[in-house]
């Protein structure tokens, strides 16, 4: 009932301050210079004036009711609007054309087209064209210009990011514009966002019952430019202003602090999101090392080259398949398993098959195998890191709220992990290779009188744990860049996952990872990256001495033998 009584009062003097403002709005554009009315010949305008005259020239331009305005507006925003300096044919009019600089320094055919006819433009270099110039100020301008336009698109996201342009500027927008666009619009969250842009609007009225209703609006809206305009108006009252609008203050202050409010559950609910993400990778890091270190007892400081060979393959698969980003990072997922496997394997057969239950000397053989491996990808691929371009798929981010927006690709990279997760566990528990390597696990000699070849179930899984660690690359190239030392700002930590979740356990590892990513991300803003990793490898230390075999014991050839 509250909510009727508001929109009724609303409306009631909305049509009352909608007469200053149009007023206001005819008495500001007596100043406008006059332009031609014919796009093409508005556009000529452009060419010679000034920074303060092309303001109002552009406006003109956005009120031309043709085909070609969008695209006008558009190129000069994108500084692709240009003009023929020389060799026209209408000596009095330039021709103007929409230059891609980056496609005309690659020679393409499509570099330069004319903006009226849309015509390719060839056998022009770039000193025979000159930019058509505008500033941040013109570019605020026109940006206000294509959100008017395109708020009535066909397309909802076209919409929505409209209206969000129009919020980020309402000082130069219609109010009765912005009551029409409301009236016809249906998607829920154009309307909020309209409906918030009024409030901010309203906000500056020289009547204090609309300027109440306008904080009431805005009571719980997460836009920060919401939070900017509140911060102003509530800096606006003076001692005088204090005492004779206290309920609007005292309105304005509330409004702001349950903003702020809400704002912190957000930043909670990222924290979150984030140390979901950082447990995820932790566990793609880990979930080999469970193996190699947790069932085979082989403590292999060269897990993290592994990781960073899965990362190089996934840049290498990109260099093969330039023009198929998207396709290009599936093929690396398979791609990587099987290179830092046969790695794995190699490895195992060489040197881990010599040094079973010597775990010293196998920390120090694989911790040489590790540099051999970091200087061989310098030698190859040089010292620098390298780029992986992210498919579109996963780039860009996703609202929850206006005040919350999440990463795809960390999104995917936590479903990724906890897929690869189930697949190992159908590995070990359905198959006839995990069946001979649990047996291998619990009792050696009484699986090889069996005819099992362990030596061949020791190499398989070493490469198993190599190859899922080729796989954690895979993902981390989403991440970060791809350099030689990229696995070894995760082994510790992978180390850390497999001894707090329960040496050689997978539910461990899961829940040990997920634990101590999320628990590094809330200390982080309290204590810094690096105290935040202090504390918790305290927390592990002290956990460890009460619980030697972590939060999930699997007994095994590694604990038997510990």
């Amino acid at each position: 009932m509250r909510k009727y009584v508001k929109r009724i009062v609303w409306l009631s003097c909305f049509s009352l301050f909608a007469v200053f403002s149009n007023a206001a709005i005819s008495t500001s554009s007596i100043d406008k210079p006059v332009v031609h009315n014919t796009l093409p010949a508005t556009v000529q305008a452009l060419i010679k004036a000034s920074y303060k005259q092309k303001a109002g020239i552009i406006d003109s331009i956005a009120a031309i009711e043709d085909s070609k305005t969008l695209l006008i507006l558009q190129s000069l925003l994108d500084n692709q609007l240009y003009y023929q300096k020389k060799n026209n044919v209408d000596k009095a009019n330039k021709r103007v054309l929409i230059v891609d600089i980056s496609l005309l320094k690659k020679k393409k055919e499509n570099a330069m087209l004319d903006a009226f006819s849309g015509e390719v433009v060839s056998g022009l270099s770039k000193r025979a064209v000159k930019k058509i110039g505008v500033n941040n100020a013109l570019r605020r301008n026109i940006r206000s210009h294509l959100s008017l336009i395109k708020i009535s698109d066909d397309d909802t996201a076209v919409r929505i990011a409209a209206a969000k342009n129009l919020l980020k500027d309402s000082s130069s927008i219609d109010l009765t514009f912005v009551e029409v666009a409301l009236k016809t619009e249906k998607n829920p969250q154009v309307v909020d966002i309209l409906e918030t842009l009024r409030a901010l609007m309203l906000l500056q009225s020289e009547q204090a019952t609309i300027r109440l209703l306008a904080l009431g609006e805005l009571d719980g809206s997460l836009y920060p430019e919401v939070r900017v305009e509140l911060n102003k108006f509530i800096a606006s009252f003076d001692s005088e202003m204090k005492e004779s609008r206290a309920d609007e203050l005292k309105l304005a202050e509330r409004t702001l602090t349950d903003i702020e409010t809400l704002m912190s559950y957000n930043g909670y609910a990222e924290n979150l999101y984030f140390g979901l993400a950082l447990g995820a990778v932790l566990l793609l890091a880990a979930i080999g090392l469970a193996i190699t270190f947790g069932v085979m007892g082989v403590i292999n400081m060269a897990h993290g080259e592994m990781i960073m060979l899965g990362a190089y393959t996934t840049y290498v698969v990109q260099m093969l398949m330039p023009e198929s980003i998207g396709a290009s990072l599936l093929v690396s997922i398979p791609a990587a398993f099987l290179v830092s496997g046969f790695v794995g394997i190699l490895i195992e057969r060489s040197v881990i098959r010599h040094l079973y239950g010597r775990p010293l000397e196998t920390l120090l053989a694989t911790f040489g195998i590790s540099l051999i491996l970091q200087q061989a990808v310098r030698s190859i691929f040089g010292p620098l890191n390298r780029e992986v371009i992210t498919p579109d798929w996963l780039a860009g981010t996703f609202m929850v709220n206006p005040g919350l927006y999440l990463t795809y690709n960390r999104l995917y990279i936590i479903i990724f992990s906890l897929v690869v997760l189930a697949v190992l566990a159908l590995v070990l528990k359905r198959t006839l290779f995990g069946l001979q390597m649990r047996a291998v696990t619990m009792n050696r000699p009484m699986a090889s009188s069996m005819g099992i070849r362990t030596g061949w179930v020791d190499a398989l899984t070493f490469g198993l744990g190599s190859g899922i660690a080729g796989i954690a690359g895979v993902a981390l190239s989403q991440l970060t860049n791809v350099g030689p030392n990229l696995g070894q700002a995760y082994i510790i930590d992978s180390f850390m996952v497999v001894v707090f979740g329960g040496v050689g356990n997978l539910w461990g590892t899961l829940v040990g990872a997920m634990s101590l990513g999320i628990a590094n991300k809330f200390l982080e803003p309290v204590a810094g990256a690096v105290l935040a990793k202090i504390l918790v490898l305290v927390f592990i230390i002290l956990f460890i001495q009460k619980r030697p075999r972590g939060l999930f014991a699997l007994k095994g050839r590694a604990v038997d033998n510990g």
